[in-house]
């Protein structure tokens, strides 16, 4: 069955006042926490609209970075009657299944920091082998084009040293970006000393082959809300038709909900003192964390969130931005990569917990997430 473009089917003022936007965070198994949010939301969607209701047909862009990327392909990705792949209910029971055998947990003698430290220098943690074949079984040759609603999903490519956005709004003016969803997938995922790069060819209607060498696209943007802000501002700028009535800046016509995976609480367990003492193997392996990686995709998340809480707040529309994040994990709980069944389980129920705690925004003093006073419960304002 011929599939419809995306761009055919859904421009974002056409059906209604706001630009919806839905964006998800990277973070590994921490999917599992965004995955009870969307599963929520689409209840509620179904409750007024009917159960075959669907995300994709409230959003007019989805966007996920890594894992969140993964969720985004997953929610927006057809099936043979042109809707939607997976149901938001579907996204954790597949993380529970798959995520055992995506990171496999090494035991004994193999477990050991020596061992995993050995392991790292040759090369990274995971082969990917696994990731690679249950996405491409689940995704097939579906291509970026292809989707229920607009999409954004950004990867870098390491060979070129910049960003490649897989938007579809660009797929007109770059047709080599129509690239298949598993790839997109794989490489927006491929996190560095986690997962290989991935390297793959793409060729454009124009018989125009172009090479793609990408890596996880947490490393521009783990928090991939504002890149998606940022596909649809294009579009205004570029004067496009279907974007007339809104002026440039009018974020009141945004309505924007930004998921994250969750972050390591604030314990302040390493300092200044510390880290000046570290070289290649302390920046990658203290305590068994990756201190680097970790520094750079929650800084960059977090500097995502502290620009959107600040214009929306001056341009007092802070009310049409929902951002959802638990700050307070510790232990394994906070790992990407520990896939045991005790851990999914405990991300799980951090998820519920998560949709009773207060909306939090960031206190544009401090750089804190903070409960809003006399405020809503994240449950209450998906709700509303």
């Amino acid at each position: 069955m011929e599939r419809k473009s995306s761009l055919e089917q859904i421009q974002p003022p056409t059906y209604g006042n706001l630009v919806t936007i839905l964006s998800i965070d990277g973070g590994g198994i921490r999917g599992i926490i965004p995955a009870t949010i969307i599963e929520f939301l689409e209840s509620k969607l179904q409750e007024l609209d009917g159960e075959d209701a669907r995300l994709a047909d409230y959003f007019d862009v989805i966007s996920g970075t890594s894992t969140g990327g993964l969720v985004t392909a997953m929610l927006t990705a057809p099936d043979e009657n042109n809707r939607p792949l997976f149901a938001a209910k579907d996204i954790k029971p597949f993380y529970l299944k798959h995520c055992p055998s995506i990171f496999p947990q090494n035991s004994g003698i193999c477990a050991t920091m020596l061992a995993n430290l050995i392991r790292s220098l040759r090369g990274p943690k995971y082969n990917g082998k696994y990731l690679h074949k249950v996405v491409r079984e689940k995704l097939e040759d579906i291509r970026l084009h292809e989707t229920i609603t607009n999409v954004v999903i950004p990867t870098f490519d390491i060979k070129c040293l910049h960003p490649t956005i897989f938007s579809s709004y660009q797929l007109k003016k770059s047709p080599y970006l129509d690239a298949k969803l598993s790839d997109i997938c794989i490489s927006t995922s491929a996190a560095p000393t986690y997962l290989p790069a991935h390297n793959f060819k793409n060729q454009d209607s124009k018989g125009n082959i172009h090479e793609f060498n990408l890596i996880d696209g947490g490393v521009c943007a783990n928090n991939p809300t504002l890149v998606a802000i940022n596909e649809v501002t294009k579009q205004i700028i570029q004067e496009n038709s279907d974007f007339f009535p809104m002026k440039p800046l009018e974020y009141k016509r945004f309505l924007i909900i930004s998921l994250g995976t969750g972050t390591v609480k604030n314990e302040e367990k390493i300092n200044a003192k510390m880290a000046a003492k570290w070289g290649l193997l302390g920046w990658l392996t203290h305590s068994g964390c990756t201190p680097l990686i970790d520094a750079f995709t929650q800084s960059i998340a977090h500097m995502a969130d502290f620009h959107l809480a600040t214009v929306t707040q001056s341009l007092q529309s802070q009310d049409n931005y929902l951002r959802i994040q638990d700050d307070t994990l510790v232990g394994t709980n906070s790992s990407v990569d520990v896939a045991t069944k005790k851990n999914l389980d405990k991300l799980c129920r951090i998820g519920e917990k998560l949709l009773k705690k207060p909306v939090c925004r960031v206190n544009l003093e401090n750089g804190r997430y903070e409960p809003i006073k006399n405020g809503e419960t994240n449950e209450e304002a998906l709700t509303r």
